[in-house]
């Protein structure tokens, strides 16, 4: 077999396999046999130097055109077959606008953000203004400044979050105190909602949960005007018909001060799982602010008086909708959030 035949019969034979080939791995396959590294073609042209020198020019023009030749049919092949793998995709892929749509449930509010909009909506209402404070704070401003002493034993009701370079992440919003009033002279009505961070976890305790805290500053304020603006924010969170208890209790920066029980909101006072029988639920703390807070802040303690209250946005989530596991609020469950 002289070396055209020889050429013509490799160009018949790949044609038939490029024509042949069923999907473009295959193709490919093809194209590696033939025209590859190691593929007959290229053999043949490295060949060529063993050729007497007169047959190389007319050896080397035939397989060249073939190897153009083939390359062209490789081109054409290939187009086809991504075509044909486009047709299949498009074909798959093909909707039919008559069949009935599926389900799409709108967006929800979350409810901490329901129960945060709510608190803030009611407190606005008698006059107070919400403002944003820092979450990572200095030892002064979410201690020091709020009448906790190095050594003070309510330090001990704070686990803290420490960073370094003497910061921490809040433990409670109250720092928003210190830092409106140095800003701002009385009169002041304010509320400071955000997120706080404890290292607590359980069914009831998050390490980051969310909290407002309240104050008013000025002139004859007393407890009785702390009872009025917390029991109609109680009666607007819950309903007109809970009733509210003080029980004396303790905080730093806060004298007197108080817990805030409210009736059961499931049994109405009557006892049950909830209250554990006891007919109250423990809602916030309160108090009137304590004179060392405000000359902390260089208020004229003879002149202005104030009282400050703090309550979890999860606690009052928890007991407004039934809700008996904390981490289902930052589970990310769908089926949770679409029940509100």
């Amino acid at each position: 077999m002289d070396f055209a035949e020889k050429i013509e019969r490799i160009r018949q034979q790949a044609e038939s396999d490029i024509r042949g080939a069923e999907g473009l791995p295959a193709l490919e396959s093809v194209r590696a046999r033939y025209l590859g590294r190691k593929g007959e073609i290229t053999e043949i042209l490295k060949g060529l130097r063993l050729l007497p020198p007169g047959e190389r020019p007319k050896a080397g023009k035939l397989a060249n055109d073939c190897k153009v030749a083939l390359t062209e049919l490789l081109g054409a092949r290939s187009g086809e077959l991504a075509g044909n793998l486009e047709v299949k995709r498009l074909k798959d892929e093909e909707v039919d606008v008559t069949l009935p749509a599926g389900m799409k449930y709108p967006g929800k509010l979350h409810p901490i953000t329901r129960v945060f909009d709510e608190v803030i909506r009611i407190f606005a209402s008698m006059g107070f203004t919400a403002v944003d404070s820092p979450e990572i704070e200095t030892d002064y401003y979410n201690f020091e400044a709020l009448n906790f002493q190095a050594d003070h034993p309510a330090r001990d009701m704070q686990d803290t979050f420490y960073l370094s370079g003497g910061k921490l992440l809040r433990t409670h919003t109250s720092p928003a105190q210190i830092r409106i009033m140095e800003e701002r002279d009385p009169p002041l009505a304010v509320i400071a909602p955000g997120k706080c961070y404890r290292c607590d976890a359980d069914v009831s305790h998050s390490p980051m949960f969310h909290q407002v805290e309240g104050f008013l500053v000025d002139e004859k304020v007393t407890f009785a005007d702390l009872k009025g603006v917390l029991t109609a924010f109680v009666h607007g969170i819950f309903s007109p018909d809970v009733k509210l208890r003080f029980r004396p209790s303790f905080f730093p920066f806060t004298e007197p001060s108080a817990e805030i029980d409210i009736s059961c909101v499931s049994c109405g006072g009557a006892g049950c799982r909830l209250c554990g029988g006891a007919g109250w639920l423990e809602i916030l703390g309160a108090g009137m602010i304590h004179p060392s807070v405000l000359e902390s802040v260089k208020y004229d303690t003879g002149r202005f008086q104030g009282f400050a209250f703090g309550m979890g946005i999860e606690r009052i989530a928890m007991l407004k909708y039934g809700i008996d596991d904390i981490r289902l609020f930052f589970d990310n469950d769908i089926r949770f959030i679409r029940q509100f």
